[in-house]
């Protein structure tokens, strides 16, 4: 299992390999602080801000530490956001989907369920994964949800695991699909994403 930067199209959106010709959407769409509330870095305060945020998400993806992705919109053909492969494990064939962020406008849509389904196919289906997870602090109440919406198993709690941006302890509430119900929670979410 060895994670590569790599395309995924869907219906709403499309994965690709982040870079600096996404740096002006990514911009755009990223200086709302609501969108970094818990996430690690603050809001995009330039577009030169925007660009120093990517060049570190290539050089991680070089170093293939990471595969972080621009979220592009199909119908616009313009990026919104950005998700990824991070804390890959790969002699355990077990990986993390996080980073992930989006425009104000493109939250609540089909958007994230699209990212997750074309993520979590890939790694099980293509990559081999036997384990995928992901987190969330433990006050971000929408992004628990979202994550519980697709099926994610919760198992369990990192108290004080970081301290956040705001001074806070973050507890980190850990999610986790296995291979072995990779097949329900492709179809819940195939039902999902179906009109």
């Amino acid at each position: 299992m060895s994670p590569q930067q790599i395309t995924l199209n869907g219906q709403h959106v499309r994965l690709e390999p982040i870079g600096p010709q996404h740096a002006e959407d990514l911009f755009r769409v990223g200086t709302d602080e609501a969108i970094w509330r818990y996430l690690a870095r603050p809001a995009f305060t330039s577009l030169d801000d925007a660009k120093g945020w990517i060049e570190s998400c290539m050089a991680r993806n070089e170093r293939e530490e990471r595969v972080q992705f621009a979220v592009v919109h199909q119908a616009e053909g313009r990026a919104i956001g950005s998700t990824g492969y991070l804390d890959i494990d790969r002699p355990n064939r077990a990986l993390e989907i996080g980073m992930t962020w989006y425009g104000t406008e493109y939250q609540r849509t089909a958007v994230n369920t699209e990212c997750k389904f074309m993520l979590l196919r890939h790694a099980f289906e293509e990559l081999g994964a036997l384990r995928v997870c992901l987190k969330a602090d433990h006050r971000n109440v929408r992004s628990r949800r979202a994550i519980e919406r697709i099926g994610a198993v919760r198992e369990g709690m990192l108290r004080n695991h970081r301290i956040a941006r705001d001074g806070a302890n973050r507890h980190s509430v850990y999610y986790g699909i296995v291979d072995s119900e990779w097949p329900a929670v492709r179809d819940r979410l195939q039902a999902i994403l179906t009109p």
